[in-house]
């Protein structure tokens, strides 16, 4: 327990220091319209809790910055998860982020009582604008995820310990929507072999090619300072010990200023790791700029 904690609790903090600081050191939030940077997003970038959207983090436009720091637990059944996130974006075109998960499984009996990762990303808008134009807002990204704590994914079959994701989002937000309310769609489509995100290892005795999925979100903003949101995310099923379902949430998220966002969801994450049902909530909290 104590590993896996000493090794993710000193990069989490660093990350938290270095984002939590840059706010300060930015002259303006961004010129962006609030909530576009979009939620904590659980692999530290911009977009929904389970999605990556096409758009990138914080609120800078053309020659601004932009990023986000942001804390995130959720609890369920039998498993919580903490994730500490940061990312950093500029011109409105290139985003770096950084994630730390820690996942608690002291309640199952298994050698290790943490499953923890990293997640290293980069995202890079391609084409088209979130509001304007012909086309959506259109990102590419890559991810890659080392888990920390091999010995419990290898026992359950995983065949490595690191691997890269890699999508392809399309955004658009549409300021008249739905009865004169704002509403945003998002399509994701992702190459992954991560079993769990990654906190089960990559690849499996089952499967270990990568596959394309799907994942989709959809927003209304209800205010100008209240979203709710609906979120699936398709799931690969690579280990032969127990299946991987589909997760989807359903999240209402605050935003006061756009310095300042709080989430709270319900998610059901189906079976993971031989316990079925796996249903509960999540809250985060996200500081932009």
């Amino acid at each position: 327990m104590h590993g896996a904690t000493d090794r993710v609790g000193p990069v989490a903090i660093s990350i938290g220091l270095l984002l939590g600081a840059l706010p300060a050191m930015a002259h303006d939030v961004g010129s962006r319209i609030r909530a576009t940077a979009g939620v904590p997003q659980i692999e530290g970038t911009a977009g929904g809790g389970f999605v990556p959207w096409a758009v990138l983090a914080g609120y800078g436009q053309k020659q601004e910055w932009g990023g986000e720091f942001s804390v995130m637990h959720a609890r369920t059944g039998d498993f919580d998860l903490t994730i500490a996130a940061g990312s950093v974006a500029f011109n409105n075109r290139v985003e770096i982020s950084a994630a730390a998960q820690l996942l608690d499984i002291d309640d199952l009996g298994l050698p290790d009582d943490n499953l923890s990762q990293m997640i290293l990303g980069a995202k890079v808008r391609v084409a088209g604008d979130l509001i304007y134009g012909k086309l959506p807002q259109i990102s590419g990204g890559v991810q890659y995820k080392r888990n920390m704590d091999f010995d419990v994914p290898a026992l359950a079959g995983a065949r490595d310990d690191d691997g890269f994701d890699f999508y392809v989002a399309a955004t658009r937000l549409w300021l008249n929507g739905l009865h004169g309310y704002p509403v945003l769609a998002n399509v994701t489509v992702r190459a992954s072999r991560a079993n769990q995100l990654g906190l089960l290892g990559f690849g499996g005795d089952q499967d270990d090619e990568w596959e394309p999925l799907f994942e989709g979100s959809v927003a209304v903003l209800l205010r100008r300072d209240l979203v709710l949101g609906y979120e699936y995310r398709q799931k690969p099923d690579n280990l032969g010990f127990a299946d991987e379902d589909d997760w989807q949430d359903v999240f209402l998220a605050w935003f006061p200023n756009k310095y300042f966002t709080l989430t709270g969801a319900w998610a059901d994450l189906g079976d993971v790791a031989g316990r079925n049902d796996q249903e509960g909530f999540y809250v985060s909290v996200e500081s932009s700029f």
